[in-house]
């Protein structure tokens, strides 16, 4: 069971089905197995949930 993990900011439904759609069929193609054994997970990360350089960046 090979697993993608993406984490991102907020993406709209069409977004997150094309990323599912894509990451899945190069993955497929690239390790010789098939689509169906692939999970894909998105992860959405608000920006109040997001530090860098010690500043969230939603005060950026």
């Amino acid at each position: 069971m090979p697993v993608i993990t993406l984490e991102a900011a907020q993406l709209s439904k069409e977004q997150k089905q094309q990323l599912a759609k894509e990451f899945t069929a190069s993955a497929a193609r690239i390790m010789k197995m098939p689509e169906e054994a692939f999970y894909v997970f998105l992860k959405e990360n608000s920006l109040d949930n997001v530090g860098v350089g010690g500043k969230l960046l939603s005060d950026q």
